[in-house]
């Protein structure tokens, strides 16, 4: 019985509610940030660039062309 009032007291303590609060609070947040990203901004830089796909977008850094390697998850 001891084992167990240890690990209530524990949890109680406040540092594992807090820890369980700030990851469910982060894992809202970042699905907040993912559809705000693909459902609009994403659109409205296609938009503005003229190059709705994305797939065959490339930049050039310091004379070094890269190819991203976006892959639509529709």
């Amino acid at each position: 019985m001891g084992l167990i009032s240890d690990f209530k007291a524990f949890i109680l303590r406040g540092n594992v509610i807090d820890l369980a609060v700030a990851i469910v609070i982060g894992v809202a947040f970042a699905a907040v940030v993912t559809a705000l990203v693909e459902d609009l901004i994403t659109p409205i830089i296609a938009a503005i660039g003229g190059k709705p796909e994305f797939s065959a977008l490339d930049f050039t850094v310091n004379g070094s062309t890269s190819a991203t390697a976006i892959s639509s998850t529709r």
